[in-house]
């Protein structure tokens, strides 16, 4: 997997590892081979993503991550896999943003290591640039079983599960 990182806010030590870690991830629990793919990563503070979550999706508030697929590759019926991407053409599967302040607070209100929550973050913001989603409800489902997989085999423990 190559992830292209742009790093604007400091803070974010090692996200590249932790990109390249949970997009490979990801891809390779698909069965797609990570080293066919790329991903953008803008790794950015509160304010560059509300205003990017304005710009996009006319919610001009922070939130913890956003992607931008190359492709729409969602299903059309509820609970059905997304279209695979095809190589060499959809080999930049596209962008994601990431914003410190909000997965720090997000990490701490839920008890969790600021690691294990960006990890499920980049698993999350991959997943959406294969296509999947959480708007209907068995698409919701298919997406949640892939991430706790995900993260079980990166040592992560379920995101959804109560403590």
């Amino acid at each position: 997997m190559t992830v292209d990182c742009i790093i604007e806010d400091t803070r974010w030590e090692g996200i590249a590892l932790l990109a390249t870690r949970a997009s490979d991830a990801a891809l390779a629990h698909l069965g797609y081979d990570p080293a066919e793919f790329e991903i953008s990563l803008l790794a950015c503070d509160d304010a560059r993503i509300a205003a990017l979550n304005a710009d996009f999706r006319g919610k001009p508030a922070a939130t913890n991550v956003l992607s931008w697929p190359s492709d729409e590759r969602g299903a059309d019926v509820d609970g059905d896999p997304p279209v695979a991407p095809e190589l060499p053409m959809d080999a930049e599967l596209g962008d994601i943003a990431i914003a410190f302040d909000t997965c720090t607070r997000e990490a701490q209100e839920a008890g969790k290591s600021m690691v294990d929550h960006t990890l499920h973050l980049l698993v999350h913001g991959t997943l959406h640039l294969l296509g999947y989603d959480h708007e209907r409800d068995k698409d919701a489902t298919v997406m949640e079983r892939l991430e706790v997989a995900i993260l079980g085999k990166l040592g992560v423990s379920d995101p959804y599960k109560e403590n």
